[in-house]
C-alpha cells in the first residue's frame, strides 16, 4: 500500500467515525426536540452526518480498495466543497463589513441600529416568516429571563454601567431615546409626555414576553452577534479550507496510484 493511500483511508476513517455522533444527535434532536429552534436544525445535522458518512466511505474504499471510480468521485466532491467553502468564505467577511454598535455617553453598553449593517442581512431579519422564527428563539433561550435575574437588584446608576451583550441592549430594555424611567431591568415607565419618532418606543412592552423582540435594536443586536461569530467562522473556514486542499492533494497522489496499480497508466 502507498503512503497517500494509507493517509487518505486514516483520515476517512476517522471522519466516518465523526459522522455517526452526528447523524444521531441530529435523529435525538427530531426525536427529543422540545424548542422549534431545536426541531428547526434536526434535518440540517442529518443531512450533514449522512453526507459525511458517504464521502468518508467513498475515500476509504477508493484509497484502500483501490477502487478507482470511488476515488474520482471522491476527488470531485472534495473539489466542490472546497470551491463552495472558499466562496462562503469570501461571502462572509464581505456582508459582515459593515455595522457596530453606537458608544453612548456614561453608558457600559452600546446602542444599535439596523440601518449601519448590510443590506442583505437585513433583509433577512426584516422578512416577517424569519424573524418570528428568530424571534421564538431567542425567547425560547431565556436571553432576556436571564438578563432579569442577573441584573435584578440594579440600581439605576448600577445598570447603565452594565457592559450588555448586544442582545440584551437591543432585546430586552427599551432604547435609550425612549426616555422610559428604569423599574427593573425588563419593567420600565413610559413618562414621556410626547410621541417618540423611534418605532422602537411604541413596539417596547414590558410584557417578558414581548420586550423589544418587536424592536429594530433587537434585529440589529442579533446581526451584530451573527457579524461577530460569522467572522469567527471564517477564520476557522481558512483554516479547513487550507486542511482539505492538503487532503484533495494527498488524494491525487491516491488516485495516480490506484491508476498505475490498475493498468491505466503506461510506463
Amino acid at each position: 500500500m502507498r503512503v497517500s493511500n494509507n493517509l487518505v483511508g486514516l483520515l476517512n476513517f476517522i471522519t466516518f467515525l465523526l459522522s455517526i455522533p452526528i447523524v444521531w444527535a441530529g435523529v435525538w434532536l427530531s426525536k427529543q426536540g422540545s424548542t422549534e429552534c431545536e426541531k428547526f436544525l434536526d434535518k440540517p445535522v442529518i443531512i450533514l452526518g449522512v453526507f459525511l458518512m458517504l464521502v468518508s466511505l467513498a475515500g476509504l474504499i477508493g484509497a484502500c480498495c483501490r477502487v478507482s471510480w470511488l476515488l474520482w468521485v471522491y476527488l470531485l466532491v472534495m473539489f466542490l466543497l472546497i470551491v463552495v467553502l472558499f466562496a462562503v468564505t469570501i461571502f462572509a467577511f464581505a456582508v459582515t463589513n459593515k455595522g457596530a454598535g453606537k458608544v453612548l455617553s456614561n453608558r457600559g453598553y452600546k446602542e444599535y441600529k439596523l440601518g449601519d449593517y448590510s443590506q442583505w442581512l437585513q433583509k433577512r431579519v426584516n422578512s416577517t416568516k424569519n424573524w418570528n422564527k428568530i424571534k421564538s428563539c431567542l425567547i425560547d433561550s431565556k436571553v432576556c429571563s436571564n438578563f432579569r435575574d442577573k441584573y435584578a437588584n440594579d440600581t439605576i446608576q448600577t445598570f447603565y454601567s452594565e457592559n450588555l451583550s448586544a442582545l440584551q441592549a437591543g432585546c430586552c430594555k427599551p432604547s435609550d431615546g425612549c426616555g422610559f424611567s428604569y423599574v427593573t431591568p425588563i419593567s420600565w415607565t413610559n413618562n414621556a409626555t410626547t410621541v417618540s419618532s423611534n418605532p422602537d418606543c411604541s413596539a417596547w412592552q414590558n410584557d417578558e414576553k414581548v420586550l423589544c423582540f418587536n424592536c429594530q435594536s433587537c434585529k440589529a443586536g442579533l446581526l451584530d452577534n451573527v457579524k461577530s461569530n460569522w467572522k469567527k467562522t471564517a477564520i476557522v473556514n481558512i483554516v479547513f479550507l487550507i486542511f482539505l486542499i492538503v487532503v484533495y492533494s494527498v488524494g491525487c497522489c491516491a488516485f495516480r496510484n490506484n491508476s498505475r496499480d490498475n493498468g491505466y497508466w503506461k510506463q
